[in-house]
């Protein structure tokens, strides 16, 4: 077996706003397995200032990965513990060798039959006239979720934005969800409250992580549930997130592959939480169509019926032809659709 890398970066169609900043770029990196005629293909991406893992030395990491492919999966996994988008790479690169058709990781009706995966719709953080144009599309794409990012322009009008959409559409007809990317300080609970009367489904990340005491206490009294995001990352092995969890008790717990550790990090999370009751669903980290595929073959065998977080292959000028539609708020892998030709050979050259 021989291995080589790949990097890759993905370009915005517009800056996209968060409230740790604005992105018009996405660095990734693919993973590329031969043996004799076979082609096998992962990425490994990371978001900047996010990322566990975005280290100098990541790159040096690659490298070493390529030239020790022949250890095999699960000893290259153990020794990448605090590189959790390369364990995930290697993950979908494995997994892509070994099956007939290198896109088709799973095989369950998501990837032969055309069945749905439900998906929020995202809206950007920006002028809050923006942020309207984007509701307001979501809205007549058939989205009966939608997810907000907030944190970043004046609270008063993000409040006032919520309402515009809850004074249309009740919460039996819309599930509207709201992301703080950790952006409140010590008004986080007089926020929640506000937020809480907008019949909003969750709100993810209120405060920034690592603030474990303030963040337990938060969700002992919160009006809204709370979902733990960037709270997951670099928390290695079972006891220490057996411990967070146990610790902070949210309602539920968001699942992100290149940032917990791949597919295996992400079940020993369900597990746990499953174990104390916490609600919780998937969502990508802006990965290009190829760690997307993945991603959603997975969730879809997970068979989660909540709405996940899966609606961005969208959001690039430069991502690849695939399979993957998203129709009617729900994305789907359509047969009669065609990955790029010749696409994993081309990111050899």
């Amino acid at each position: 077996m021989e291995a080589t890398y790949k990097k890759y970066t993905l370009d915005f169609k517009r800056p996209s706003g968060t409230s740790r900043g604005v992105l018009t770029q996405k660095e990734t990196w693919f993973i590329i397995l031969k043996q004799n005629d076979k082609l096998g293909i992962g990425e490994c991406g990371i978001l900047r200032g996010l990322s566990i893992d975005d280290v100098p030395n990541y790159e040096d990491k690659l490298k070493w990965v390529c030239a020790n492919i022949h250890l095999g999966l699960d000893t290259l996994l153990n020794t990448l513990t605090e590189f959790p988008s390369i364990q995930f790479g290697l993950e979908q690169a494995f997994l892509s060798l070994a099956s007939e058709n290198p896109f088709t990781l799973f095989k369950n009706d998501f990837s032969t039959s055309e069945a749905s995966i439900p998906i929020n719709g995202l809206i950007w953080m920006g002028e809050e006239s923006f942020m309207h144009q984007q509701i307001q599309k979501k809205l007549e794409e058939g989205f009966s979720c939608i997810k907000m990012k907030i944190g970043a322009i004046d609270f008063d009008k993000e409040i006032a934005l919520l309402k515009s959409i809850r004074a249309k559409y009740k919460k039996e007809e819309i599930e509207l969800r709201v992301d703080a990317n950790g952006a409140f300080k010590e008004d986080a609970l007089v926020k929640l409250k506000i937020l809480s009367q907008l019949d909003l489904h969750s709100i993810e990340q209120p405060i920034k992580q690592g603030n474990y005491t303030q963040m337990k206490n938060l969700c002992a009294v919160t009006p809204l549930p709370i979902a733990l995001d960037e709270e997951l990352i670099g928390v290695f092995g079972v006891t220490k997130k057996e411990e967070l969890l146990q610790t902070i008790q949210p309602q539920y717990i968001i699942l992100k592959p290149s940032l917990v550790g791949g597919f295996k990090g992400c079940e020993e999370w369900i597990s746990i939480a499953e174990k104390y009751n916490i609600g919780w669903w998937v969502t990508s980290a802006l990965e290009s169509n190829i760690g997307l595929n993945a991603i959603a073959q997975w969730t879809y065998g997970l068979q989660n019926k909540m709405p996940q977080g899966l609606g961005t292959g969208g959001l690039y000028t430069n991502n690849f032809n695939s399979p993957l539609e998203v129709s009617n708020g729900a994305i789907s892998y359509r047969k009669n659709l065609n990955w790029q030709e010749n696409l994993i050979k081309s990111l050899c050259i």
